[in-house]
This record gives C-alpha cells, sequence and structure tokens, in this order.
C-alpha cells in the first residue's frame, strides 16, 4: 500500500482528506508567544478576528522535521503501508518541502518516502495529492502516481482577487502609501499561481471588474476544453464566493461539484481576509 501526506497549505478541507485518506501535517502560526497548528487549533477566522483585534499580523512557520517523522511513522505503525508519497507546498515559499525531505532521511534504510516539490499551493497542489490518492487506490507504482500529479499540475490553474491592500500592508509587501491610494482608487489586485509562487498579475478597478477578469482568464485557460475539477477558494467570504460562482457558471460549463475551500492560515495571512478566487483543472 502507498500512502500519500501533503500539508495544511494544500488547503484540503477535511472532509476531502478523510475521503481520499490523506495525512495532512499543519503548518505553524504564531502570535507572540501563542503558537497554534492550522486547521487544527485555528482557522481563518480566528486568524482574522485577532489581526484585525491587535493590528499585527501573526508569522507563519513550516511544519518541523519532527513533524514529518512523526507522521511518517504513524503511517507506517498503523497503516501498514510499504510507501509514501508527500506531497508539499511550492519550494519557492516555504520551506516546508526541505523539513519533510530532511525527515524522510530518518526511513531512508528500512523505508521508501518520496517527497514531492508540488511548486504549487493551496488546491493546486490539494488536486495534486487527491489524483495521487485516486492513483494510489488503483494500484500504480510510486513512479506513476508522481507522474499522474505532475500530469495534472500542468493542466492546474489558480486564481485569486484581493478584496483590500489593507494586509499587504501590514506585512510590509506594500507601503501604506500605495495602499492608500489603492483604497481611494478601489483597486482589487488579481493573483496567479506562476513558478511556484502565488504572484500580483494585474491590478483591475471595483471588484466586478476584477471578477469579470478573473472569469476571461478562466474561460481562456479552458479554451475549447472543459473543466474536470473546480473549487471556489476565499478568506473568510463564502458568500461572496458563492456570488462569484454564479458570475462564473453564466460564462463557463462547471463540474457538479465545487466545493467551497477556505485557503487556511498559511495562506491567508499572506492574502488578506475577503479574497474570492478558485481552482481548476482542464481536462
Amino acid at each position: 500500500m502507498i500512502s500519500i501526506i501533503t500539508d495544511s497549505d494544500s488547503s484540503l478541507p477535511r472532509k476531502l482528506a478523510q475521503k481520499y485518506n490523506i495525512k495532512q501535517v499543519p503548518i505553524t502560526i504564531q502570535f507572540g508567544e501563542d503558537v497554534y497548528k492550522t486547521d487544527v487549533e485555528i482557522n481563518d477566522e480566528q486568524v482574522f478576528a485577532r489581526i484585525d483585534k491587535e493590528g499585527k499580523l501573526p508569522t507563519t512557520a513550516a511544519p518541523s522535521p519532527g513533524s514529518f517523522a512523526d507522521a511518517y511513522r504513524e503511517i507506517f505503525e498503523k497503516e501498514k503501508a510499504d510507501a509514501i508519497i508527500c506531497f508539499c507546498v511550492s519550494s519557492e515559499i516555504s520551506a516546508t518541502y526541505s523539513a519533510a525531505k530532511l525527515a524522510a532521511e530518518e526511513f531512508e534504510a528500512k523505508k521508501r518516502i518520496e517527497v514531492v516539490d508540488t511548486r504549487n499551493l493551496t488546491m493546486g497542489q490539494g488536486y495534486m495529492a487527491i489524483v495521487a490518492a485516486e492513483a494510489a487506490q488503483a494500484g500504480a507504482t510510486v513512479e506513476k502516481i508522481i507522474e499522474a500529479a505532475h500530469a495534472l499540475r500542468e493542466r492546474t490553474h489558480v486564481y485569486g482577487a484581493l478584496a483590500t491592500l489593507k494586509y499587504l500592508s501590514m506585512s510590509g509587501r506594500v507601503s501604506h502609501l500605495a495602499a492608500g491610494m489603492a483604497g481611494m482608487l478601489n483597486i482589487k489586485p488579481i493573483l496567479a499561481v506562476q513558478n511556484g509562487k502565488l504572484d500580483l498579475i494585474e491590478k483591475v478597478r471595483t471588484r466586478k471588474k476584477a471578477w469579470a477578469r478573473v472569469i476571461e482568464l478562466v474561460k481562456r485557460d479552458v479554451g475549447s476544453s472543459h473543466i474536470e475539477r473546480l473549487c471556489f477558494l476565499h478568506v473568510t467570504a463564502e458568500e461572496d464566493a458563492q456570488e462569484f460562482k454564479q458570475l462564473l457558471q453564466k460564462s463557463v460549463e462547471c463540474p457538479k461539484e465545487t466545493p467551497f475551500v477556505p485557503l487556511t492560515p498559511g495562506l491567508s495571512v499572506h492574502t488578506g481576509a475577503g479574497l474570492v478566487g478558485l481552482a481548476f483543472v482542464v481536462a
């Protein structure tokens, strides 16, 4: 049996993770001396309630090698796995991959562990773990499972529209002046996962125009094909995500199942509350 592991930056909802028997190692969130495990001890709502109260962002940290080693050991002992494949958030934005690799060295003499740098994040990473779990359940080899995940990554797209630059200003990623000007002009930056990073690709005025532009990008990516998998991402903004879904469905044929997925704190503290986006796989 081959087991699949990922980290909580995959944004995999608990029900999906349980359905595919995917274990998630949590990213750490720290407010001063208070340390929390993402989606185990703290969620997006709790994070932003505290940020807005204290006016300060928390720090995030990759899981320790020890956390990965514990996860590997538990799977080998409880599930009697023959091998583990661990799909990590992009090494471009986190030390998670390095920690998972280091932990794997402890087992290399006895057990097989393959650690994959997904060069992706949120459900772009999550879908790689899911397709890997599907392949594993179908009896594929380790090599074929990784190959299937990499092939899916080439067909996966992730976009998001920020509601505000307030939180990027708090992090120092943009100046207070730039954030203030953007607020006055009602600018809504559009983000996309590119080359392993969540990059700002366009600045559009008004939420309506930003969402329309994201839909244009989706239509461009889908072309004459169709969407195979789709979920709507958000940060404490599920109602907005539902509204965005209704707009998208008017222009693009969507799969039957389109879950609403919180981004989770390991990522959301870098985008801010109010983000609405989507991750999808083109057939």
